[in-house]
């Protein structure tokens, strides 16, 4: 069932909203996401409302230069991103949703190739 979580980076510049449900946790297994190892879940379509710090965020690209991963400059915790698949949605660092346990997740793992 899809809820309205919220979220933070580490240090609270970044805050956002995102509509999720918890089974669309995920891994991905491109080159970026391997190295920052995060669960993440995915929102809907216009789900994601960055509520705080957009002058906190920093953002990295590579390859395609399609997917957008953003950073908080202080604390430097991946907080979300848009996939190369589908720009018009956001996946979000399951680690920084407030009352989430990401540990506990059972996260499917996708093809870097397609999601990222």
């Amino acid at each position: 069932m899809k809820e309205i979580y919220q979220g933070s980076c580490h240090c609270g510049s970044v805050k956002f909203s995102i509509e999720t449900d918890l089974e669309s946790s995920l891994r991905c297994n491109c080159s970026l996401c391997l190295r920052k190892g995060a669960i993440m879940l995915s929102g809907t379509e216009g789900g994601f409302t960055l509520l705080e710090g957009a002058e906190h965020l920093s953002k990295y690209q590579f390859n395609t230069h399609v997917a957008e991963h953003y950073f908080c400059k202080h604390c430097g915790i991946y907080t979300h991103h848009k996939p190369r698949s589908n720009p018009k949605i956001h996946r979000v660092n399951a680690g920084c949703v407030i009352g989430i346990d990401s540990l506990k997740l059972t996260p499917d793992l996708n093809d870097g190739a397609a999601f990222s």
